[in-house]
């Protein structure tokens, strides 16, 4: 029987390089691939950062692609408290992120809409700059 083809994850909180949630100490391990870019807008959540795609004040929000395997993708669905529903904390999308100019098709966690109400956009897309600052 083959092996499932391995995935491209964007991380662009807590589950970057240094992050509370560090995806390089997660198994098993990822190949990081490289910077890439998003048009969204970041919002502080609590203790991590959530993003929403597009959007009229959309900025270049940053983050780490890494190649990841299926099963190392659903321990990452459980940090990201993927449920079916309505009620996820996240969802997970099929997205376009740029790394290096050129568009890779990545799983990406887009925080629930609900979940921003009421919620500050940190004005800039970089979550690390900002949880550090």
């Amino acid at each position: 029987m083959p092996e499932a083809p391995e995935r491209l994850v964007f991380v662009y909180g807590t589950l970057r390089r240094g992050g509370r949630n560090d995806i390089n100490r997660l198994q098993p391990a990822p190949h990081y691939v490289g910077m890439g870019e998003v048009r969204g807008i970041l919002y502080h959540i609590d203790w991590y950062p959530g993003l929403t795609l597009g959007g009229e004040e959309a900025v270049t929000v940053v983050g780490e692609v890494y190649r990841i395997t299926p099963e190392l993708e659903v321990v990452l669905d459980a940090i990201e408290q993927i449920v079916p529903g309505a009620d996820s904390e996240y969802f997970k999308r099929k997205v376009d992120v740029f790394v290096d100019g050129r568009p890779l098709h990545c799983l990406l966690y887009e925080i629930n809409p609900a979940r921003v109400r009421g919620k500050r956009a940190i004005g800039h897309g970089d979550w690390i700059v900002f949880h550090t600052s």
